[in-house]
């Protein structure tokens, strides 16, 4: 098989944006397009989302820089929403969003009567795992379909092979894994009142459990791994980051981050790594491999452990056990304002020293380290130590680093 990148098409890298600097975050650091929603049908009422002036700046400043912008709609409204759906989509159609999430089938309608200057694209959560239901909602005016993330990469291909070639596939490369097919669930809504599908899933399958099925004998799941009873639904998180040339493949035409809710500094790491693993299989002429930095970044956020999903058949340690608990490496230090006379000037988000090596990151670049000695508060005075969040801090360096650019610090 010819393992060659040359003139490999090349995804569109479509992050998450939870709120206005978020969005500016995942513009800045190197998507293609960011997805988000207002303050109500979207699926994650934990983020802050987006009010009509945020959205109207969110969309503005992203077109402004190349960036498109698709609204989630796409929870499975109730009686009493669906009165309010109508001007929503106006509003969303007005401000020129260039997509619209929808999974609900009422909802899919009245996207193309409400915003018909969107395109419809159909959401992960409709569960689309063959052609024949892909070319259905093209049929009834979808751009791009959300694949379910049950595939294998081989289905995907025959799917690609089957559906017309204006229809877009789009498909989850990073992130959180759902325990239900499709993030399709009720165990929230069972065990709180909390109704997944609507938005407000409480995660109970990151919970820990102790579990005995007397009926099934036979049928063993591992409880003893700590005397609090096994996480047993706990899936691990997606990383599809060293396997880019194969979902080029097979025809993937966006590659869709998870993680509306988490938070700025994993929305910039996160899309930084996988522009320039993106960059980088564009721009490689032999067999491709993931650039070192890429996954080095990626085990810089907080994380569970990492798995390929469903993308090589069912899944192998896919769920951890013992605990729900994230990796955590590293936490931010400071946030690059400018770059002024020689000069970094940054403002303080956590303690740190004169003499402490900061890794930093930048937009557009592999992470650099930079050093805080001296180190300086804002009267240009020398200190020994930055003690409070917020405060303004200045760091001598040979050259200007890009404003928005985060100083981190390894956590020991």
């Amino acid at each position: 098989m010819n393992t060659s990148t040359k003139n490999i098409k090349i995804p569109e890298l479509l992050c998450p944006a939870g709120d206005l600097v978020r969005l500016k975050a995942a513009v800045d650091f190197g998507a293609d397009a960011v997805y988000l929603a207002g303050e109500e049908f979207g699926m994650r009422t934990a983020a802050k989302n987006f009010g009509e002036q945020d959205l109207k700046e969110g969309i503005e400043y992203a077109h402004a820089h190349g960036v498109k912008v698709h609204i989630a709609c796409n929870v499975l409204p109730h009686n009493d929403e669906i009165e309010r759906l109508p001007e929503f989509l106006k509003m969303v159609n007005d401000l020129g969003a260039d997509a619209v999430i929808a999974a609900d089938i009422g909802t899919i309608g009245m996207v193309k009567k409400y915003a018909p200057n969107c395109d419809l694209h159909v959401s992960v959560q409709s569960g689309i795992v063959n052609y024949l239901t892909a070319n259905a909602f093209y049929e009834m005016g979808a751009k791009r379909i959300v694949l379910a993330r049950e595939l294998s990469l081989k289905e995907i291909a025959e799917i690609r092979a089957k559906t017309p070639k204006d229809l877009e596939i789009e498909a989850f490369v990073h992130g959180a894994m759902c325990v239900s097919f499709s993030a399709r669930c009720l165990l929230s809504s069972y065990m709180t009142g909390r109704d997944a599908n609507r938005g407000d899933c409480a995660q109970p399958c990151r919970w820990s459990y102790s579990l005995m099925e007397e009926k099934r004998p036979g049928q063993y799941f591992d409880i003893t791994e700590t005397d609090k009873g096994t996480y047993i639904l706990n899936a691990n998180d997606l990383c599809m980051a060293g396997h880019l040339k194969e979902m080029c493949d097979v025809g993937i035409d966006s590659l869709k981050i998870e993680g509306r809710a988490k938070s700025h500094y994993y929305v910039s790491v996160v899309t930084n790594a996988y522009r320039g693993a993106l960059d980088s299989l564009k721009n490689c002429d032999d067999d491709w491999q993931l650039p070192e930095w890429v996954s080095e970044e990626l085990n810089k956020i907080s994380h569970r452990n990492y798995s390929t999903g469903f993308y090589y058949g069912v899944p192998q340690n896919s769920q951890t056990y013992a605990n729900a608990g994230y990796v955590r490496d590293y936490s931010v230090g400071a946030v690059v304002d400018a770059y002024e006379d020689g000069f970094v000037i940054a403002t303080l988000k956590n303690k740190f020293f004169a003499g402490q090596v900061f890794d930093c990151l930048e937009s557009g670049s592999a992470p650099f380290e930079i050093k805080a000695q001296p180190l300086y508060n804002e009267k240009n005075e020398a200190i020994l130590v930055a003690p409070h969040p917020m405060m303004k801090i200045k760091i001598p360096f040979d050259r200007p680093i890009k404003s928005g650019s985060l100083l981190r610090i390894k956590e020991i």
